[in-house]
């Protein structure tokens, strides 16, 4: 059972309860979830499963798309509404003109720090955790890139807002960041995954219709194929004398692949002549080859008598 699972993840589930449930219900011992979502969150959680579980790096770089309401006028330990309320302030003064302004600003690569209570790591320990036991470490800005920000709605003192962004963006510490910038504090009120990379929450299967499938057997239906994830890139399809090279590690040079000249850095994913997804492969420009990243067949086993 190798593929991705779309699952619309309901709030108050973490990202590993629904890593739990696919596991207890498919019966696989390798599945992974990528991009986690808070317990307050909804929304899109791609849930890898075998082989799927090998593209989760590739997946990370995809953009997404979040709807999130921010309450203004409240500053929390979490960042959101499920925390202690640490300031609240009038944020009355705060106009249309104003917000739209001040979101403007958060457009564009950001410094960004994470909340205390994350799941990033710190010694092998995720940072929430770690402020569960009143332990406070100094965490770094770091580079975050906004692609776009949309105002939705404005209810004083709720917006909401739609967001595009790429990989390692808290939308939290964008409410919090957000409340900071108008002087009046803000928390996430709520927060809908809408879209990752391929996968969109018009089609995310949601945790009903998941055990429904799996116990009348109708599963298949909603497993996605691993290589869904790098459908952007270019394809190459390689012979049984290039595919065993493949298999070895060793680098190919195809003679005629791509039209246009590949860029340093390029991936590409390899096929078998029947169609099989082989490996990921990157090109070196130095050597004009195509050398491996990833393979996903295994070598035929090979049996002596």
């Amino acid at each position: 059972m190798d593929g991705i699972l779309n699952i619309n993840k309901p709030a108050g589930k973490t990202s590993y309860d629904i890593v739990a449930l696919v596991k207890k219900l498919s019966g696989v011992r390798r599945v992974g979830h990528a991009g986690t979502l808070d317990p307050i969150a909804t929304g899109v959680l791609p849930v890898c499963l075998g082989q799927g579980t090998r593209v989760t790096e590739f997946l990370a770089e995809a953009h997404k798309t979040y709807q999130a309401e921010i309450q203004l006028g409240m500053v929390t330990d979490t960042y959101d509404v499920t925390g202690k309320v640490i300031q609240k302030n009038d944020p009355s003064g705060v106009t249309l003109a104003k917000l739209e302004s001040t979101l403007t600003s958060f457009i564009g690569l950001i410094p960004q720090t994470p909340p205390l209570y994350s799941a990033l790591k710190h010694k092998g320990r995720p940072l929430y955790q770690l402020a569960q036991a009143g332990i406070t470490i100094e965490r770094k800005n770091r580079p975050t890139q906004i692609y776009g920000i949309e105002l939705l709605d404005w209810q004083a003192p709720v917006l909401t807002v739609k967001v595009e962004c790429g990989k390692g963006t808290y939308i939290r510490s964008l409410a919090h960041d957000l409340g900071q910038a108008l002087g009046c504090g803000g928390a996430l009120k709520s927060l809908v995954r809408l879209n990752y990379g391929p996968f969109d929450v018009s089609n995310a299967i949601s945790v009903p219709q998941l055990e429904a499938a799996f116990r009348y057997g109708y599963w298949k239906h909603f497993i996605h194929a691993a290589d869904t994830v790098l459908l952007h890139w270019n394809t190459m399809i390689v012979d049984d004398a290039a595919e065993k090279k493949i298999l070895n590690g060793a680098p190919i040079t195809p003679k005629s692949q791509f039209s246009q000249p590949v860029a340093t850095g390029t991936r590409c994913r390899a096929y078998t002549l029947d169609g099989c997804l082989l490996a990921v492969l990157h090109f070196n420009p130095e050597k004009g080859q195509w050398q491996v990243e990833k393979v996903f067949l295994q070598p035929p086993v090979s049996f002596k008598s």
